[in-house]
């Protein structure tokens, strides 16, 4: 096991009846990175991730969590985990409620406390601290929830849909701690349906779909593999000609979306434009989105989900 791996999982499998929601599932996740566990609804992602708390033992296969072989309880102070569906018990107290998460997590009083206050006075949630759980609003709630959920300073964060209900200002106030986390050595599972949000937070990610590993790598390997040498190209003045074996995807007076045809470089559509002595603004490759690739991807595979769940 190398030192920079912080989470294992080998040939992870799980069962219900005759229904194999996990299938031989392997990645490693590297100490203070940043990772996205991607699929459609039903793929097989919330049997992974309870596999990976403890909540749920695997048929077969293994998790080795900090060079060590993951054992349920016992490692549960290493994890923080924030479910899609959350757990608040509403008739507390929001400072009481994180109390008393905090000391489950086996904070004592003081520590919990010490704690409690740094991130509620960090969050900006200190005038809620006497009001009941039930008064605050979907953001504000899935705020205490991440207070909940990394309080322990966790070693392995895991976040399913942490944005889900927040408005844009406390959408960014989170994505800054989750950067912020990563940087001090926290490693992180994100898993969402917002491929937005992946490429511009994850640094790697795997992909699931029918309880199956898809593809896993970078985010930017992932898009290099997966490129269709599609370039953009923008010009000071109008075209006079267009070069030939090229597929034009878009035109405009001054702007060119082209894909190659087989045996051309892009060197030579550089060439073409500067012997028409035509200055040349911008010229970059379009690389698809992960929303592209994983729509691609996932319509391949038989018995595939709609699109829509993501």
């Amino acid at each position: 096991m190398e030192n920079n791996i912080l989470l294992s999982v080998r040939n992870l499998s799980k069962s219900y009846a005759a229904h194999k929601a996990v299938n031989d599932i392997s990645f490693d996740i590297e100490n203070g990175s940043i990772f996205g566990l991607l699929g459609p609804n039903g793929a097989g992602k919330s049997t992974l991730l309870r596999m990976i708390t403890g909540i749920f033992y695997q048929d077969s296969g293994e998790i080795i969590l900090d060079g060590k072989p993951f054992q349920g309880l016992k490692n549960t102070e290493l994890i923080g985990y924030m479910p899609e569906e959350r757990g608040l018990y509403k008739k507390m107290k929001v400072g009481e409620h994180i109390l008393y998460l905090a000391q489950l997590k086996g904070l004592n009083k003081t520590e919990a406390l010490e704690r409690a206050k740094y991130w509620v006075d960090r969050l900006e949630m200190n005038s809620w601290w006497n009001k009941k759980v039930e008064d605050l609003s979907k953001g504000m709630s899935q705020k205490l929830q991440f207070v909940a959920t990394v309080i322990h300073n966790p070693k392995l964060l895991i976040l399913d849909e942490p944005f889900s209900g927040l408005d844009p200002v406390n959408a960014n106030v989170i994505k800054e701690e989750i950067f912020r986390l990563s940087k001090e050595g926290t490693t992180i599972i994100f898993s969402t349906h917002r491929m937005e949000q992946v490429e511009e937070i994850c640094d790697k990610i795997v992909l699931i779909n029918l309880g199956q590993k898809l593809l896993d790598g970078s985010v930017q390997q992932v898009k290099q593999d997966y490129k269709e040498h599609i370039f953009n190209l923008e010009l000071a003045h109008p075209m006079a000609s267009l070069p030939d074996r090229i597929k034009v995807l878009d035109q405009k007076e001054h702007f060119l979306r082209f894909q190659l045809e087989e045996g051309r470089s892009a060197n030579d559509i550089l060439l073409h434009f500067i012997q028409q002595q035509n200055n040349i603004i911008s010229f970059q490759e379009h690389l698809p989105s992960l929303n592209d690739i994983f729509i691609k991807i996932v319509g391949a595979t038989p018995n595939a989900r709609p699109f829509d769940t993501f």
